[in-house]
């Protein structure tokens, strides 16, 4: 929080750790040499980078050879989405006999990065798609993704916790669907790192972007299990094993494996004290804002105990108020929030995941996103909670 402002939008980005900036600055002066190169220089960097590279595995669960460190959540799922299925048609993954695989199973309400890159698949290359049916809150069961199978899927993308209404996946029961279909599974976990378990998920592949959990913005890592047959997206000199050329930016990736651990090891206690924040929160908005209603999933957890709804994400809908007219007033009263997705950008249309869940066109453009850092206090969760309630009540009465 800066200057008394509350900054409720980590969805989008969230602050950059010291400690990030401080492990990589070594990287950026002295120690600056290509991880490539062969001199003295060089190694530095490139045990810095291979140290990077082990202590993101550690995290995920994975080994070392599974990282593939990119420049933020999109192209890793670029990379991981594309480079799997098109890997799959020469290498006989998933089972595949020839005719190869060219089936993909996803859900309407993924990603703008996922979507794309499933539309490229189909329009440059063939494949057809198949999107899972959602419950009312955006959540794909393990019966829906068994009745969207085929015989020829390759691939099963689906996000872990979605970024415009916080829904969690049951990601486990889904990716055994998708293992006993002998299909491949991908999760883009941008949006679960640092909130949710990263490790023990029964995937192939997953996603994720250092400026969610406190490095800065232009690193990502593609953890896709070395096994798996790869398409490169870029091509050159065959770094990170061949998977994408191009020098590599030892000091994210330095400064991504410092934040990542951080949020890890802060993980349990932070996501137990926000989520009760997250509730008052969601308490008090809903209490005091007529008309306004929660989307995605109710908060608490299911009945396995997993969480059903990530824990700093609340969501709204504000009948019959803009919600750009929210956040403008919300920014007069000092609290930052966003409308939605950050990766939208200059879009007038309503968000594809509303509408995807039967919410109208106009009502979905009243659509506001709030997402908590961990270092939110229960005192700035009530305050933000009031100032939603002004903000509501001031438009209320100039629009009357």
């Amino acid at each position: 929080m800066d200057g008394g402002r509350l900054y409720l939008d980590t969805a989008s980005a969230a602050p950059v750790r010291r400690e990030a900036l401080e492990a990589a600055w070594p990287y950026l002066a002295g120690a600056f040499g290509n991880p490539s190169s062969h001199h003295a220089i060089g190694r530095i960097s490139s045990e810095a980078l291979a140290d990077a590279r082990s202590r993101v595995a550690k995290v995920l669960g994975m080994r070392a050879t599974d990282i593939t460190f990119t420049s933020g959540g999109t192209e890793a799922d670029n990379l991981a989405i594309i480079g799997m299925a098109l890997g799959a048609q020469t290498a006989g993954t998933a089972g595949s006999t020839p005719p190869p695989r060219r089936h993909i199973v996803t859900s309407p309400i993924e990603h703008e990065a996922v979507l794309a890159s499933v539309e490229f698949l189909s329009r440059v290359h063939g494949f057809t798609v198949t999107e899972a049916a959602l419950t009312s809150d955006g959540t794909v069961t393990p019966e829906a993704l068994a009745e969207a199978m085929r015989p020829d899927t390759v691939l099963v993308t689906l996000g872990y916790a979605n970024n415009e209404i916080g829904t969690v996946a049951n990601i486990p029961a889904l990716a055994a669907v998708a293992r006993e279909a002998g299909a491949l599974f991908h999760t883009d976990a941008v949006q679960a790192a640092g909130w949710l378990p990263l490790s023990g998920l029964g995937v192939d592949a997953l996603s994720l972007a250092g400026h969610k959990v406190g490095a800065p913005k232009g690193i990502g890592v593609a953890a896709i299990r070395a096994r798996i047959p790869v398409e490169p997206l870029i091509h050159g000199g065959g770094q990170e094993a061949g998977r994408r050329s191009g020098t590599e930016n030892v000091a994210l990736a330095v400064a991504f494996a410092t934040a990542l651990e951080l949020a890890e090891a802060e993980r349990t206690e932070a996501a137990a004290r926000v989520a009760a924040i997250r509730d008052e929160f969601i308490a008090t908005v809903l209490g005091g804002v007529p008309g306004a209603f929660l989307t995605g999933a109710a908060d608490g957890a299911g009945a396995d105990g997993r969480p059903t709804r990530s824990p700093n994400h609340a969501s709204f809908c504000f009948s019959d108020t803009s919600g750009e007219a929210v956040l403008l007033e919300l920014e007069r009263l000092c609290v930052t929030a966003s409308s939605g997705s950050a990766c939208a950008v200059g879009s007038d249309e309503p968000s594809h995941v509303l509408t995807a869940l039967g919410i109208a066109a106009e009502v979905a453009q009243t659509s506001v996103r709030f997402t908590f850092p961990s270092s939110i206090t229960a005192e700035q969760g009530r305050t933000a909670a009031h100032a939603v309630i002004a903000a509501a009540e001031s438009l209320a009465t100039s629009f009357a």
